[in-house]
């Protein structure tokens, strides 16, 4: 969903120690209390009901304190683009070497390079210099610097970065810096006060504090195989933003500013933060190994159909399992295709994409505890989870069925399971990519007549049998571009060609 645009636990835990707590907080003032005493303010302004007044305070206190921990990320890139092209109408006749002397210009499509200087948030975790920030923020930059609130510019080195859950840590050298306390993000409620931090849309605006309450939670989003989990808040977030802390009215971190809905390119009202149990769970990993590591259950799953969540009486964030990856810890457990997920660790997933967040939360080794519905029948299967893949390093633990390319085209789609062929009579050996839902509104929908039901063989051109092979396809394809695929209607077991345009 967010095509549109991007920006682009409990406190008492340690990073590295006990001498460079997280949650031990350097703050700016006496944190002893956020919100001030009675007597503290003046009520001289009998328009003004006290309650109000207190409430103003506590934007002030929080303000006060936060701020000192903020800071700005200056991430500089060389880019290179191909110069255009120029005609040259004296090309190939005795006046072209006359003209090169006055260094008129000689067919271009050569590389240039320029700098480009991009600007990002964040916020310090540690006194002694190691601070967050989004991993879009600094990704492809050859120089990195950080303003603090006092004025002061450090260089900052990279110390690991994770692209599947969009989180850098950067470190300056720097000490006895002001820091901010984890919150939980778990215990956040939809209607709860909420301030954002950073520097939006240019340098001159570091610092801009705005407020708004959490809008929701729980809010998924998948691109290519990653899957992630975010807070939607309305406090305005701006490009430049990213990378800065989402704060509650008691000054803790309750996530990292990461992404915006817009149909402008700016601030409309929808904005989002990653939860911070996943920003302090992330942030000791990457400073302690510099790297993520990550389960792995091995199971290739989509939402369990409607029909079936009312024919088995599912819960609506169950998970069915369309595949089993060979040699992998699900197989193992005895996870078989078909199953339907139903929850993890005594957990009930609330969205089938929460399948792949919490797998991708717990670490390799780890045991868990997976509920599922096999044919009418609940049972609990313990499972030793795997290691993630290096090469799957900014994917997801688990690989869900359609992709957000495949998504934003108005496609849901599977692989070819053992209940699908049983469906429609098909051959063991089928191969191809199983269309579950198309939208109606869409263009693959109204003009390129594909419904449910049909199977996809070929894309533009080239054979896929499984979800991921299209979505692959679906990536190396320009957007605006229109590719034929072939498709096999399985009602009447005909061939048909049609056109998408992605």
């Amino acid at each position: 969903m967010f095509v549109g645009g991007i920006l682009f636990a409990t406190s008492g835990a340690n990073l590295l120690g006990s001498e460079h707590g997280v949650a031990k907080v350097s703050w700016a003032g006496d944190r002893s209390a956020v919100m001030p005493a009675d007597d503290a303010t003046d009520w001289t302004n009998p328009g003004v009901a006290p309650s109000a007044r207190e409430f103003e305070a506590a934007f002030v206190s929080v303000a006060d304190r936060i701020n000192p921990a903020v800071v700005q990320v200056r991430a500089e890139r060389v880019v290179r683009q191909q110069a255009p092209q120029f005609s040259q109408p004296f090309q190939g006749s005795p006046f072209e070497d006359f003209f090169r002397q006055f260094g008129m210009p000689q067919g271009g499509g050569q590389q240039q390079e320029y700098r480009s200087q991009g600007l990002g948030s964040g916020v310090i975790l540690r006194s002694d210099g190691y601070l967050v920030t989004n991993n879009h923020v600094i990704e492809g930059a050859e120089n990195l610097s950080v303003l603090l609130f006092d004025g002061k510019e450090y260089d900052a080195e990279v110390v690991g970065a994770d692209a599947f859950t969009d989180l850098a840590i950067l470190r300056i050298d720097a000490k006895d810096l002001p820091i901010i306390q984890f919150g939980d993000s778990d215990q956040l409620k939809v209607g709860q006060w909420v301030m954002a931090f950073g520097s939006p849309l240019a340098a001159e605006l570091a610092n801009t504090v705005t407020t708004g309450i959490v809008s929701a939670v729980g809010r998924y989003s998948s691109s290519g195989t990653s899957v992630q989990n975010y807070i939607q808040t309305d406090a305005a977030i701006n490009p430049g933003n990213s990378g800065g802390p989402l704060v509650n009215l008691n000054g803790d971190l309750v996530g990292i500013n990461t992404a915006i809905f817009t149909r402008t390119g700016g601030y409309q009202g929808i904005g989002f933060a990653i939860p911070v149990n996943t920003v302090q769970r992330i942030s000791e990993q990457l400073i302690e190994n510099g790297s993520v590591k990550r389960a792995r259950l091995g199971v290739n799953y989509g939402p369990a159909a409607p029909a079936l969540r009312q024919a088995l009486d599912l819960p609506a964030g169950a998970a069915q399992v369309a595949s089993v990856v060979e040699g992998s810890a699900a197989e193992k457990a005895g996870i078989k295709e078909g199953d339907v997920i139903l929850g993890v660790n005594g957990k009930e997933l609330d969205n089938a994409l929460a399948l792949s967040t919490i797998i991708g939360s717990l670490k390799p080794g780890e045991k868990a505890e997976i509920l599922i519905n096999r044919e009418g029948e609940e049972k609990t299967i313990r499972v030793e989870l795997g290691a993630a893949d290096e090469v799957e390093a900014d994917a997801t633990a688990e690989s869900k069925q359609g992709g957000s390319v495949s998504e934003a085209l108005g496609l849901q789609l599977s692989n070819v399971t053992a209940d699908v062929a049983r469906r429609y009579d098909l051959a063991e050996d089928t191969r191809g990519v199983f269309i579950t839902n198309v939208d109606q509104g869409s263009y693959a929908f109204r003009e390129a007549n594909l419904r449910t039901g049909m199977l996809i063989i070929e894309a533009d051109r080239k054979k896929v049998d499984s979800v991921a092979d299209f979505e692959k396809v679906l990536v190396s394809i320009k957007d605006g571009e229109t590719f034929l695929l072939r498709v096999r209607v399985l009602e009447n077991d005909s061939t048909m060609l049609t056109a998408l345009e992605k």
